[in-house]
């Protein structure tokens, strides 16, 4: 007999999971346009306040290739600050409960995390990144694979001394924007590479968009037979051909509890252009058209989970105001469809209705609830040719 129960369909499917924020960084580090500190400051703020409490800051990279984050070590001493502690009491938020990560990459800013640490305004968690397949890898860091990955054990090493968590991202897990098919098998054993050397977390990350349901099932399937504590995996998928919430359903019934999103889709390679003067960034876009690039939305996303039941602790109504005041801030359409069409309400919505139903209904003798006509059976009886 069919089983109808989704949970039970799909026994490692939470119940409750962790989305964190990522539109600060990885959203902004692909706009050709600098956001403003104070803009930055607001939405660090209001997503705390709408439920967030894994929260990406900044890059803490040099600036001079990703202008961008001039501004890190402000929006550090922002989140540091006693005025904003209180205004997080005032809101009833615990402010230990709240993970503020910065992005590292290179050994010299793991040294800059660890001496903002050391002047009390340092993040939690820092994160550094290896690709399966080299190329990529090399774009994104300017060395090979074993290079850094002593660079990583040595940075580890620093960050568990100053008491700071690292997170090792492994991407290319579902295919390379420049190498081409990758093998998940080796995804998996650098997983296993980063929680050898001592990563606190480990982010599986999707970075152009070529990852299909089916396999993301598979890989997260392979993940958790052989490291099932769910606290230790993060999913990071982009959005580059409308696939990714499939994605992110695929990792829910794998038992993956911890993903991660931006405001209105924002993200992707860092950008090469800055106002009005091209930067190094990490050199060509691999894409044709940057309005099809980003992550997947933090607003459907966490519509899509709160539909499904499953435990998140946002203000969902509130994120979906700040996904309009986004695309405010970065004055053209964003891509979530959440905060146009809003929830599905279970109470409907009324005010679409065609008045004169109640009438009709009374002029044909019929019961307010009723549905089918008086004379017709209590049950239809199906004809045979359609029966199992």
């Amino acid at each position: 007999m069919t089983e109808y129960d989704y949970w039970k369909i799909f026994p490692r499917m939470p119940k409750k999971v962790t989305i964190g924020d990522i539109t600060i960084r990885d959203g902004f580090q692909h706009e050709e346009i600098f956001v403003s500190t104070e803009a930055k400051k607001f939405y660090l703020e209001e997503l705390i306040f709408a439920g967030c409490r894994d929260i990406e800051v900044t890059n803490l990279g040099n600036p001079h290739l990703m202008p961008q984050f001039r501004d890190a070590e402000d929006l550090l001493t922002h989140l540091r600050s006693d005025r904003f502690k209180k205004k997080c009491e005032r809101k009833g938020i615990n402010y230990g409960d709240i993970c503020l990560t910065c992005i590292t990459i290179r050994e010299k800013s793991v040294e800059r995390a660890i001496a903002l640490k050391e002047k009390g305004i340092g993040p939690d968690r820092i994160l550094m990144m290896v690709s399966t397949e080299e190329e990529h890898h090399f774009a994104n860091s300017g060395t090979t694979l074993p290079d850094y990955w002593k660079e990583c054990e040595r940075s580890i090493k620093k960050c568990n001394d100053a008491g700071i968590k690292m997170c090792g991202t492994v991407s290319t897990i579902w295919g390379s924007p420049i190498g081409g098919a990758t093998d998940m098998k080796d995804a998996v054993e650098f997983t296993k590479r980063w929680l050898e050397i001592g990563a606190h977390d480990v982010e599986h990350a999707d970075h152009d968009g070529s990852a299909s349901a089916p396999d993301v099932y598979r890989y997260f399937s392979m993940i958790l037979d052989e490291m099932p504590d769910t606290r230790l995996h993060i999913a990071h998928f982009h959005e580059t051909k409308r696939m990714a919430s499939a994605s992110v359903l695929a990792a829910l019934q794998a038992g993956i509890t911890n993903f991660e999103a931006t405001l209105g889709g924002l993200g992707g390679q860092p950008a090469n252009f800055l106002d009005d003067c091209p930067v190094k960034g990490t050199g060509e876009y691999y894409y044709d058209d940057p309005r099809y690039v980003g992550l997947v939305t933090l607003e459907d996303t966490l519509v899509q989970i709160d539909e499904m039941g499953i435990e998140h602790g946002y203000d969902v109504d509130r994120i979906l105001w700040l996904g309009k005041q986004m695309e405010r801030t970065m004055g053209r359409r964003l891509r979530s469809e959440a905060i146009l069409n809003g929830r599905t309400l279970k109470e409907g919505h009324p005010r679409f209705a065609r008045p004169g139903l109640a009438k009709r209904k009374e002029k044909f003798g019929e019961d307010p609830k009723q549905l089918l006509p008086k004379e017709w059976g209590e049950k239809a009886v199906l004809p045979e040719q359609y029966r199992p």
